[in-house]
């Protein structure tokens, strides 16, 4: 007789449903880079099709029994789903499985959670958060059926235990918002400052783990925290560059390096998220930087103009920096570092480079250095050509 191998702590079983949607990921590889970028340790995959969710169990019974079966052979403590599950069909599973049943959506939080640094990102995770608990409330606690009205019980008689719960979430999605609000002026205020000094600002954009924490730290020598994962930087850090031109002119601008976007990112993020992804919006120009060295980078770019679209920045000029040169292959490596792209029915400036090596930087900061002129106030050019 077979004896059941203990649960490890953290193993977990990634599962993948394909709705025929094209960005469907058949390896379940970036579902496996969250889940390890989390401090999970995935131990299996599975996927399946469906024409659409099943109402209770989003995969049927017969798959779910054998997904069950999947977590008892590994010792799995969790099962991922890379697509978003509704409370029902989350407790549901739970219930059948007998195992922690989570979806991409949480595993995002989580990891914004953990990297969080600053009092704004904190107070964005925390809103995501709350307002992602909000609607699961009658899915994960019993006792939250319980009658906890009567003599002494806070809430007045009959009222269940779940109704003061989502009554102290709502209290506290309110004190969170408010707080944010607060950081929201300070940000507004710091970009009216630099609007009246005429500063040309550069905002660093593009799907996670595209290169641009070492792409920001090449460019203005800082040392912003950059690593080859996920979600590396959470919080948007703006530092000086100074553009100059082999004649001896130049300008300073404001280059700011912000959250990576990736498919399917939670909108109760997109929308905590505003008073950060305000600074793309507020830009002069989006540096969109995309691993060039990832076959998947079309679908990738799409991804971030959506998100582009949903924080109001679709109509900021746009130039584009197809990183990684050094990761690529010496077959699909370009015969030119500099040439167009479309994007959205536009030709937008296309630069290979890579920020590790430096390679492909120089043409970059010389293309920065002619739009900052460019942009130069008149009153500003012709004080600059006086000296």
């Amino acid at each position: 007789m077979n004896e059941t191998p203990p649960k490890t702590v953290g193993a977990t079983i990634l599962v993948g449903v394909d709705f025929g949607l094209p960005h469907f990921d058949g390896e379940l590889e970036e579902l496996g880079l969250l889940a390890e970028t989390a401090g999970l340790k995935p131990v299996a995959r599975i996927t399946c099709k469906r024409k659409a969710p099943d109402a209770a169990l989003f995969v049927g019974s017969g798959k779910a029994d054998e997904i069950k079966e999947l977590a008892l052979m590994h010792g799995a403590t969790e099962i991922l789903f890379d697509q978003s599950l509704s409370p029902a069909q989350q407790r549901n599973l739970e219930r059948h499985m007998g195992v922690a049943v989570n979806d991409r959506t949480l595993l995002i939080l989580e990891i914004f959670a953990q990297r969080a640094r600053s009092h704004e990102g904190k107070l964005q995770v925390e809103l995501a958060k709350l307002q992602y608990l909000s609607t699961r409330l009658v899915r994960r606690w019993s006792h939250l059926e319980r009658q906890s009205g009567g003599i002494g019980m806070r809430g007045g008689p009959g009222e269940t235990q779940i109704e003061l719960d989502r009554r102290m979430i709502n209290d506290a999605i309110k004190r969170t918002k408010e707080r944010l609000e607060k950081v929201k002026k300070q940000r507004s205020t710091q970009r009216r400052q630099r609007n009246r000094r005429d500063a040309f600002t550069i905002s660093l954009v593009g799907y996670t783990n595209a290169g641009k924490s070492t792409l920001f730290n090449a460019l203005v020598k800082a040392r912003a925290y950059a690593a080859d994962q996920l979600f590396a930087t959470l919080d948007t850090t703006t530092r000086q560059l100074y553009l100059g031109h082999a004649d001896g002119t130049g300008r300073s601008v404001s280059l700011s390096d912000t959250v990576g976007f990736i498919r399917d990112l939670p909108h109760g993020l997109i929308d905590a998220f505003q008073a950060t992804l305000q600074e793309a919006a507020d830009a002069t120009l989006l540096m969109h930087v995309v691993d060039a060295s990832n076959p998947n980078y079309p679908e990738q770019m799409d991804e971030v103009q959506k998100v582009l679209a949903e924080i109001g920045a679709a109509d900021v000029p746009q130039v584009l920096v197809f990183n990684k040169l050094d990761a690529m292959s010496p077959e699909s490596r370009p015969h030119q570092l500099h040439d167009h792209y479309e994007v959205d029915g536009y030709n937008v400036p296309r630069f290979f480079v890579s920020a590790q090596t430096g390679e492909g930087l120089g043409a970059l900061r010389e293309f920065l250095a002619n739009e900052a002129v460019v942009d130069l106030p008149e009153d500003h050019a012709n004080s600059q050509e006086l000296e």
